[in-house]
């Protein structure tokens, strides 16, 4: 993240807002930053202008009628060659921190389960609600959520939250602590979330498990 000067005065800096949100409303539905080449965003961008603008040179009707169909089978072929790439990751991932954890079991679901700390309360089940400590990371060490960096425990029903949180803290007990490797059909799938958890990721979790309501 950039924290260098604003590109444009105060009188100019809404507009560029307005670019910004456009940007992030757009680039974060389609993840275009990877899926696209320089040359083939500089065409997305120009055509973006030229429509707003009223400069097109044909229909904008005419143009999403002929090759609106073509730009759907790219990419969808792209995003299937990340998303193979990006599971393909996680599987080397989760191989080697079985390799590297003795301790560390592989359930029939393939989610990695690995205790730090053993608990001696209260076990949870899907109906309970559960007060953690969680710190998430993607298989390169990005990360993407952590109470621990916010310093503050959260609440929330077990119920509401993704299949490998699901199992992962049904073998844990209050006051345990046990790391979390959780495959993308059990995480966030195919879809991703938002712009930090990329389609097919395996996510890494830290959880301290400290009350069961």
């Amino acid at each position: 993240m950039s924290d260098g000067p604003m590109p444009y005065d105060d009188d100019k800096m809404p507009f560029y807002a307005l670019g910004t949100n456009l940007a992030l409303q757009v680039g974060g539905q389609g993840n275009f930053k990877t899926l696209l080449e320089d040359e083939e965003l500089d065409v997305v961008l120009e055509a973006f202008c030229d429509t707003l603008r009223g400069t097109t040179t044909q229909d904008s009707k005419t143009i999403l009628v002929t090759y609106g169909n073509k730009l759907n089978k790219i990419l969808q072929e792209r995003t299937a060659n990340i998303v193979g790439r990006v599971k393909k990751d996680g599987e080397e991932f989760i191989a080697n921190f079985l390799e590297c954890n003795d301790d560390a079991i592989k359930t029939d679901s393939g989610m990695v389960y690995c205790p730090m700390k053993e608990g001696d309360g209260k076990q949870p089940t899907v109906s309970n609600t559960v007060e953690v400590h969680y710190h998430g990371t993607l298989t390169d060490g990005t990360v993407f959520d952590s109470s621990v960096d916010r310093g503050q425990t959260i609440s929330f029903p077990l119920s509401s939250v993704i299949k490998g949180w699901q199992e992962g803290l049904a073998l844990m007990k209050e006051g345990g602590k046990a790391t979390l490797v959780i495959p993308s059909d059990l995480a966030y799938g195919d879809a991703g979330s938002g712009e930090i958890i990329p389609p097919g990721a395996t996510l890494k979790f830290e959880v301290e498990l400290f009350k069961v309501t």
